[in-house]
């Protein structure tokens, strides 16, 4: 079992960044998916909520407006499109399979003033 994010780097406050996460290893049309992010010396949070068909998202309050999460199943692959971004956002963003428990490696998201 594989969950290997991407598309992680630096921007610039208000700029965009997408993230994608590729899954192997399980049926990933079958599982909701999650996006999490970690600060350094923060709690690890939960940014994002995809169900297995696509068709019900869910997010965080401070994301909203400013963050859609995807899939696509055909792809066995996950998306997170954050604009606006925030210096306070910068992390390390995870993506998750919640009831397998299995996570990425992360990729880290650094967000400039």
């Amino acid at each position: 079992v594989q969950l290997v994010e991407s598309g992680g780097g630096l921007v610039q406050a208000g700029g965009s960044l997408r993230l994608s996460c590729v899954a192997s290893g399980f049926t990933f049309s079958r599982y909701s998916m999650r996006w999490y992010r970690q600060a350094a010396g923060k709690e690890r949070e939960l940014v994002a909520h995809i169900v297995s068909s696509g068709t019900s998202t869910n997010y965080a309050d401070s994301v909203k407006g400013r963050f859609t999460i995807s899939r696509d199943n055909t792809k066995n692959t996950m998306y997170l499109q954050m604009n606006s971004l925030r210096p306070e956002e910068t992390a390390v963003y995870y993506c998750n399979a919640p009831t397998l428990g299995y996570w990425g490696q992360g990729t880290q998201v650094t967000v400039s003033s």
